[in-house]
Parts: C-alpha cells; sequence; structure tokens
C-alpha cells in the first residue's frame, strides 16, 4: 500500500462511485476502498434511483445494461390509521415515453457492482474488503492520505474524499463530521418480499418492466415521527418502515415488529399475499437536514453524500443528492489539482458548485421540515385516526343523516384536536415548504 494516488475515496456507494467516474475519466488517478467484500455488499437503501443524475455521470446508462428492476410509471401516496387509510395515484404517460427511467428500482448489490464497474473502466482502482481507519496530517495539519487495515496501509493521496454514509466511523472519529444526533437520523427497516413477476404485474396494474412506488404516512409508525415504503421490483416487493432514532430509544420499539405489524395492513397485505420474504435489512437515514450539514470541505478533503447529511426527508431523495454530491466534489477536486490548491480555499468550488445547484437549494428550501414533522406528532397518530374515522362515518349507510354525521365527526375533531392546533399544523407545515 505505499503507493500514492491524486485522490483516495473512502466509500463505493453513489457518492463514491459518482466522483471515481468522474475522475478517472479526466485521467486523474483514483483509488477508493469499499469496507463490504463488493460495492454493495453493506448498503441498503429503499431501491429508487433517478435517472437525470445518473445520466450526468453514464450518459448511455440504460445501453451499458444498468440493472434496472422496473421503469415507475405511478407514484402512490398513502395516509393511513392503524385499520384504514387514504390512497392517492399520480400515472402519467410521460413516464411511459419520453420521461422514461426517471426514477426507477434497483437493487444495491446487483446495481453497486455494476456502477463500480463503471468507475473501473474508466481507470479507477477500486478496492474491497480494506476499512479505511484514520486519515494521515502532514506537519501542517492537512490531510494528506489514509490509513487502512492492512499490512503497511499508508496510502498518501492528495486529496481524500469522505463517501462512507451517515454512521460512518471515520468521520465521527476524525471530527470533520459530529457524531449525528439520535433525532437527526432515522432507522428504517426493509424487507425484500419475492413474488412472481405476472402477480405482481396484476395487483399493480403494470405492464412487465414498469412499476410503481408508493410511500406512506401515518399511525404506521405508531406515532412516531416516520414513513414506511412499498416499491415493485421485477420479481419481488422492497417492503419498508423507519422511524427517528431518538423515537425508538424512548418508546423502547422493536423496528421489526413495527414492520411486521404493517404487512398485515388491509392495503398492504393482499399486495405481498403468498410472498416469500427473502431478505431483511436495516440502515440509518440522515434526516436532520440543511441544519445539520458539517463543512462540506477542509484542507486535503471534500464530504460527499449521507456523509454530509445530504437527504431531502420531504420528497424521500437521497441517492440523487449523493450522485450529484459526488460529481459536484470530482469536478472541484480536479479543478483544485490542476491549480496545485488543495487547501480549503482551493477546494471551495465544490461549496460554491453545491450552492448553485438544486441540491443545497432545495436543502435550505425545506430545512424546516425536519423540526416540523418532530413538533407535530399528531401527524402519525391523532390526524389519521380521525380522518379515517370520517371518511367511514360518511361513506357508511345506515340511515342517519348526513347532517348528523357532520355533526358527529365535528364533535370528535373538537375533543381530540382543538381548533388552534390544527391552524398551527396549518401554519407550521406550510412555513416548512414554502
Amino acid at each position: 500500500m505505499r503507493e500514492s494516488f491524486d485522490v483516495a475515496i473512502v466509500g463505493a456507494g453513489p457518492a463514491g462511485i459518482s466522483a471515481a467516474c468522474v475522475l478517472a475519466e479526466k485521467g486523474v488517478r483514483t483509488i477508493v476502498f469499499e469496507r463490504g467484500e463488493y460495492p454493495g455488499a453493506k448498503n441498503m437503501f429503499g431501491g429508487v434511483l433517478y435517472g437525470h443524475d445518473l445520466a450526468q455521470i453514464v450518459p448511455d446508462f440504460m445501453d451499458k445494461k444498468c440493472p434496472v428492476e422496473r421503469n415507475i410509471v405511478e407514484s402512490r401516496i398513502w395516509y393511513l390509521s392503524r385499520e384504514a387509510g387514504f390512497n392517492l395515484a399520480y400515472r402519467d404517460q410521460a413516464f411511459f415515453d419520453q420521461l422514461r427511467h426517471n426514477v426507477f428500482t434497483v437493487g444495491r448489490a446487483r446495481f453497486d457492482r455494476w456502477f463500480a464497474e463503471q468507475a473501473r473502466v474508466r481507470g479507477a482502482l477500486v478496492v474491497c474488503s480494506t476499512v479505511v481507519t484514520d486519515l494521515l496530517k502532514d506537519g501542517s495539519g492537512k490531510i494528506c492520505g489514509v490509513l487502512v487495515d492492512r499490512p503497511q496501509g499508508e496510502l498518501k493521496a492528495r486529496v481524500v474524499i469522505l463517501a462512507d454514509g451517515i454512521n460512518s466511523p471515520l468521520a465521527a472519529k476524525t471530527g470533520f463530521r459530529p457524531e449525528p444526533r439520535p433525532e437527526h437520523v432515522a432507522l428504517a427497516v426493509k424487507e425484500l418480499i419475492d413474488l412472481p413477476e405476472e402477480t405482481i404485474n396484476a395487483r399493480f396494474q403494470v405492464e412487465a418492466e414498469h412499476g410503481i412506488t408508493t410511500e406512506i404516512l401515518g399511525e404506521t409508525t405508531w406515532g412516531m415521527n416516520g414513513v414506511a415504503f412499498l416499491y415493485t421490483n421485477r420479481s419481488s416487493i422492497s417492503l419498508g418502515i423507519g422511524a427517528n432514532l431518538a423515537a425508538f430509544s424512548q418508546k423502547r420499539i422493536k423496528p421489526y415488529e413495527m414492520l411486521e405489524e404493517f404487512k398485515k395492513h388491509p392495503m398492504v397485505a393482499p399486495l405481498i399475499q403468498d410472498g416469500k420474504p427473502r431478505e431483511y435489512l436495516a440502515h440509518w437515514l440522515a434526516e436532520g437536514g440543511y441544519d445539520t450539514m458539517p463543512h462540506l470541505c477542509g484542507d486535503g478533503y471534500v464530504i460527499a453524500g449521507d456523509s454530509a447529511m445530504m437527504f431531502n426527508a420531504l420528497h424521500r431523495e437521497g441517492s440523487n443528492l449523493a450522485m450529484a454530491s459526488g460529481r459536484m466534489a470530482a469536478m472541484a477536486v480536479f479543478d483544485a489539482l490542476n491549480k496545485g490548491d488543495v487547501t480549503k480555499k482551493g477546494l471551495d468550488g465544490y461549496t460554491e458548485l453545491l450552492r448553485n445547484s438544486y441540491v443545497l437549494k432545495d436543502l435550505k428550501k425545506y430545512r424546516r421540515f425536519p423540526s416540523f414533522l418532530d413538533s407535530h406528532d399528531e401527524l402519525f397518530s391523532t390526524l389519521p385516526r380521525l380522518k379515517c374515522m370520517a371518511a367511514r362515518e360518511m361513506l357508511t349507510v345506515d340511515g342517519v343523516t348526513k347532517r348528523e354525521k357532520q355533526g358527529k365527526i365535528w364533535r370528535r375533531i373538537r375533543k381530540e384536536l382543538s381548533v388552534k392546533k390544527l391552524l398551527k399544523l396549518a401554519w407550521d407545515g406550510w412555513r416548512s415548504v414554502r
């Protein structure tokens, strides 16, 4: 390992490999360290990727046989109580045609290996089963390489890109990013459920190669700030649920028990009936938002993707922010290397690129959204229950007049949620997304 590279990248996820692809294509000597046996071995996410950001790095990704599971043509939002729920769906012909692969599902194990191969063919060296245990510093304190868990494990690099995820022990150890606080992190669990392709097509009313995504809010997270999801793959369903890590700790709720109850919900159970569970995974999500992001660069290093707490909690976007930030990190590093200035000042072009992109603009726009969810637990308890009660009452034909039913509904709402609290909920919600 007593070699030297222009750039060392920690982590072979979407951010790290995006940076590696861009740098290697420009002729920069680049090495990527991945602690898993192969890229994707230790990575988990819901299963959705965005074509726009991937195309910025691999323009012809479909021609290069990107392992797409299903092209998403319909997006659904569910708002559920424990026993009922509302369903809002949007399907557009554009997603079959000119916007095909705007969003699609993938499996991380297959996609990450394919993506890493795109970096390899461009000239990057991807080294797996290797943990970066520390960062090397020169006499002035500038980062000048990495230390890995191999014999003679010091490797010199002019710049290090940290892209090893939110639960990075390296970031916490070095102090370049504070240890995430439990209230700024979500713990998500996911089960992959095998079903025949024809069964999925019939149940979700899609043809082969097309699929749907469902984002789910409400009582399913047992009163905690959290979400669930259901995504279609070619011959499996990705079913997951998550909530604030601090809430899990305070309420002593077991995530797998919450997932098992979610699977029995009347809107979920028919869709996964007769399915065979194949995998169970768990993952942290960076949900603190814009105000929890660390300094994005310093002398000899930059931070990208989940390591930089880049996650849009409202729109459930993370992988695209990782790819975009990895690409911009590579552009800034390449420029800094050419200028011979890899200090914080030389690398600050990365921050400027992000500031002028949708990444930081969106994160800044929704900076109040995480705290809005944290301060309104009625969104995950009282409100979905009352909404479903009202729907059930109005849809039940039992000889009672609609006026009487409306009065009953309003009295129940007034009993559990005051007008003042409802107005505050509406005001805070508008402020968090305006």
